[in-house]
């Protein structure tokens, strides 16, 4: 029988960390207009581990671009701790990024002329309350290759460098987009073992976005996008550990 784990309380009222309410993003090319996203409301909670599922198309990175401050919406609000994202100009965008959210992306984007170590003190380097790279590696467990190079990594170790690169600072939020997309299912738990261990011990609010629906029984709670719209919220009253995943 698998084992499962209680799901937090994420989810109070006083925990909001992002609240989004009618948010639409209209990308113009030329006379054509592309509706990604449609009036989208949705609060994320302090802490807890989201998954965003849904088809190709279907706005899952046009939402998380969003929450991240890498895009903003055509209409609608999005609030990070209070704090308007919406109207924020891109300095404000750029302090926002480089001090409360990590970036986790389907492919890894590490210096192959840097070790593991290397790649990641890039990052304290301009943080403002960074944790030292050793300890980021040690915490997804790559402490013993701290000094290889990414060629003498496989595709998940890779993968576990550049998470502990965007934890390295710190942030509140973390926001990955197909994490495991290029990884095969055994090398692909070990990654989501990874962001579990993230989100259990420094608290960080994550964000997966993914289209593998077993991925979404190791969540607080799993948002499925529509056509650009919230078509379903579901919260797991027990969430899976990445081990017990199969696929």
């Amino acid at each position: 029988m698998a084992s499962t784990r209680v799901a937090g309380p994420a989810g109070e009222a006083g925990d909001v960390v992002f609240h989004v309410h009618g948010v639409t993003k209209i990308y113009r090319m030329g006379e054509v207009s592309v509706r990604a996203l449609r009036g989208v409301d949705l609060d994320l909670y302090r802490g807890e581990f989201m998954v965003l599922l849904g088809a190709s198309g279907s706005g899952k990175s046009t939402l998380l671009n969003i929450l991240g401050g890498l895009d903003t919406p055509t209409e609608g609000e999005v609030r990070y701790a209070g704090r308007d994202l919406g109207g924020a100009d891109e300095r404000e965008l750029t302090l926002y990024r480089r001090h409360h959210v990590g970036f986790v992306f389907q492919f890894y984007n590490l210096i192959p002329s840097l070790t593991a170590l290397e790649n990641v003190a890039i990052v304290t380097e301009i943080a403002a309350e960074p944790m030292k790279p050793e300890a980021a590696l040690d915490l997804v467990g790559l402490g013993e290759r701290r000094h290889h190079f990414p060629a003498q990594l496989s595709g998940g170790e890779q993968q576990r460098v550049a998470i502990a690169r965007a934890i390295a600072k710190q942030p509140a939020v973390l926001l990955c987009d197909e994490p495991t997309g290029a990884l095969d299912s055994k090398t692909g738990i070990m990654v989501l073992e990874a962001l579990d261990r993230v989100n259990a011990e420094l608290g960080t609010t994550t964000v997966v976005i993914t289209h593998n629906v077993d991925i979404a029984r190791m969540a607080n709670r799993v948002v499925r996008l529509t056509d650009g719209r919230v078509a379903e919220v579901h919260r797991n009253e027990t969430r899976t550990p990445p081990s017990d995943l199969h696929w």
